[in-house]
């Protein structure tokens, strides 16, 4: 416990943090609060991706529907005990995620736990399942980042916002690695959400992004050789050149015709024949809303977005309604990951993102991602259903415009 406890800042995390937390265990229990909202969303989205699934994979329909109960199994047990006891689990969890983040990665694993597919090397077989490490590290990440912003003072300095993102890169580079450039790119715009509402210096966030800006262009060199591909074809595609459309390009190009093949009310029944010979790559997975766009037209791809707006919107409320510092930003972090992944997800399927591999949450075929997801519900849940009795400090409470450098 002494070597986690010198990783995130002395102890658990910290004397005082724990103090504090003894001397204010009681809580009120608010049955009625915007958690629910977020879960009748994610129940909607998830049936919605059910129903997408069996429109071209039936077999996986009746998979998906399996991990959906265990699923809301997950998300009544992370419903459960104060959430701000969760707090403590974070470096053991983040170090758990990270041994197993490393043990998809050695070579000398054999195939019948770790089989690499399509050259990356993502899952653990667990006999009736595959399980994905990163999965877990997104839970880790933002039980493990809100509690480091909420500490008192670290991140609003320079060196301690530059500490901040030095541990988020830890999780990020093994997840590149994989490689899953996808559920990389999650981490750190939740991770500005969290410092951006935790108190950190708006200059740094800002400078942070505009070097980000600035430097997307520097860092096309590095990419892989089919990732500098994947961003060609987009450039040529939104120039109207059609040259990649049979290559690199083609899963874009065939995603963007299901969509507007939908138009308003969707082409129903027949949107499997059309799905098959488009012979859309990974329809029930990554290209799921353009299944959803092409069987129910307009009209089924705006509910999906409302259900994600509500989804979003519910993950807010739950924040600006609590109490605690704490739950404060893990709410602003489920979210912001939440808003991210289907962001990406929803841009690179009507093409005006490069194809990242991200899947859209509750809705994309995947055991791992949904029992994940309705565990990050499960804590808004969780947040929302207790209210402390007493306020926490003023300068943990509120998110300082201008904090004091220390």
């Amino acid at each position: 416990m002494s070597v986690v406890g010198s990783i995130f800042g002395g102890g658990v995390w910290g004397e005082r943090e724990l103090a504090g937390e003894r001397s204010d265990r009681a809580v009120a229990i608010r049955w009625l609060n915007p958690g629910w909202l977020a879960v009748a969303a994610g129940a909607g989205l998830t049936l919605l991706g059910i129903a997408a699934i069996g429109t071209t994979h039936p077999h996986l329909a009746g998979r998906q529907a399996v991990y959906a109960a265990v699923a809301l199994v997950a998300m009544l047990m992370a419903a459960g005990p104060d959430y701000r006891r969760l707090r403590r689990l974070a470096p053991l969890l983040s170090l758990l995620a990270v041994i197993l983040l490393v043990f998809v990665l050695v070579p000398m694993v054999p195939e019948s736990l770790v089989r690499p597919r399509n050259g990356a090397r993502r899952w653990i077989n667990l006999g009736v399942t595959d399980f994905q490490p990163s999965e877990l590290a997104k839970v880790a990440f933002v039980l493990t980042a809100a509690a480091w912003a909420r500490r008192d003072g670290g991140h609003r300095s320079v060196v301690g916002f530059g500490k901040t993102f030095l541990l988020t890169l830890v999780p990020v580079g093994l997840i590149l690695a994989e490689p899953d450039l996808g559920t990389a790119l999650l981490f750190v715009p939740t991770l500005l959400a969290i410092l951006w509402c935790g108190g950190a210096r708006k200059r740094h966030v800002i400078a942070v992004l505009a070097a980000a800006v600035l430097a997307t262009p520097m860092a096309y060199p590095l990419l892989k050789p089919h990732q500098k591909a994947r961003v060609d074809a987009l450039i040529a595609q939104v120039q109207g050149d059609r040259r990649y459309e049979m290559d690199i390009g083609y899963q874009s190009a065939r995603a963007m015709d299901l969509v507007g093949a939908g138009r308003v009310e969707g082409t129903g029944d027949r949107a499997a024949l059309l799905i098959r010979h488009n012979h859309l790559p990974e329809a029930h997975n990554d290209m799921i809303f353009a299944v959803v766009a092409c069987r129910w037209g307009l009209e089924g791809a705006g509910l999906l977005l409302l259900l994600l707006g509500v989804l979003v919107g519910a993950g807010l409320w739950v924040a600006a309604q609590c109490r605690d510092a704490y739950g404060r930003l893990l709410a602003v972090a489920i979210t912001a990951m939440l808003a991210t992944q289907a962001l990406v997800n929803v841009a690179m399927t009507v093409g005006v993102a490069p194809i990242t591999g991200m899947t859209l949450p509750l809705v994309s075929f995947g055991g791992s991602s949904l029992v994940v997801t309705w565990i990050l519900i499960g804590l808004l849940v969780n947040i929302g259903l207790r209210r402390p009795r007493h306020l926490a400090p003023r300068r943990v409470l509120e998110f300082p415009t201008e904090p004091t450098t220390r």
